[in-house]
């Protein structure tokens, strides 16, 4: 497909989301879309700007919502990679729920990427963003090989015991989870098994084994040590972490939770 030429550009209104992919283009040319259009740019030095007020922006977003800055951002190419910063008052939220607030700017990874402003709980801006990557070639037609598994972090029987416990709270799908305490969980287990007893003690240690060892594999989890920077308070954090890895890899699912005596429906669903 040829690119040559592609300048900056309002993007069709035709165009209702980037989630499906984009027209073809250099790689590394930004997309951005919001409800009330959207625009192009290829790497080349440039200053994009997104919000409130449509005469000073190329993106607009949340044109009805005075909460929202009438420059909230800009995306800013620095000859490698394309920038985002936070110009306006309110947080920009992204995926996992990080936070860019107010001052602050990150780079922005090749691939679809959406964003929200939430001037409320109810009312989300989604600010669409997809930064074209090195193409390698033509797409293969995927639709029907063999679904390829997660990348696996095998776990022990006792380890998926435990695991399960501390992560009850995620595998549940309640609001804002937590992991539970070492007490919590041995509690639980004790409570759930006559197999043998469980103290806080042997929690943190089958949780600390399995935390360094993904740490230390070949291809190493991040955030689950001390050492990579993580704020207090620690435990919880690191524990957070690693549930998350755990989930991402489909080492923990919610029919796990049978191990605790959950009763769940019985509709296995089979992956092919």
């Amino acid at each position: 497909m040829a690119c040559d030429g592609f300048v900056p550009q309002m993007l069709q209104s035709s165009m209702r989301s980037l989630a499906g992919g984009v027209p073809p283009a250099p790689p590394g040319t930004i997309f951005a879309l919001g409800a009330d259009g959207g625009y192009a740019v290829p790497p080349r030095e440039f200053r994009l700007y997104f919000g409130r007020s449509r005469d000073d922006v190329h993106v607009p977003i949340g044109v009805d919502d005075n909460r929202v800055s009438r420059r909230h951002g800009v995306f800013e190419y620095d000859g490698q990679q394309w920038r985002i910063s936070n110009q306006g008052q309110l947080p920009i939220e992204f995926p996992g729920e990080a936070l860019l607030l107010a001052g602050q700017q990150r780079t922005i990874e090749p691939g679809y990427t959406p964003m929200f402003i939430r001037s409320s709980k109810d009312r989300p801006h989604l600010l669409e963003v997809h930064v074209v990557g090195v193409h390698t070639g033509k797409p293969t037609d995927q639709q029907h090989t063999r679904t390829v598994p997660p990348d696996a972090h095998p776990l022990s029987s006792d380890e998926k015991l435990v695991l399960t416990a501390l992560a009850q709270r995620y595998l549940r799908q309640e609001r804002y989870p937590q992991p539970l305490s070492w007490r919590q969980v041995a509690e639980d287990l004790n409570s759930s098994s006559d197999e043998r007893m469980w103290s806080p003690r042997t929690v943190s240690y089958i949780v600390g084994v399995v935390r360094e060892r993904l740490s230390m594999a070949p291809e190493p989890v991040t955030g689950l040590r001390i050492e990579d920077g993580i704020g207090e308070p620690v435990g919880n954090a690191l524990n957070h972490n690693l549930i998350q890895a755990l989930l991402l890899s489909a080492m923990l699912t919610p029919a796990d939770l049978r191990m605790l005596g959950d009763t769940l429906d019985d509709d296995p669903c089979t992956t092919v």
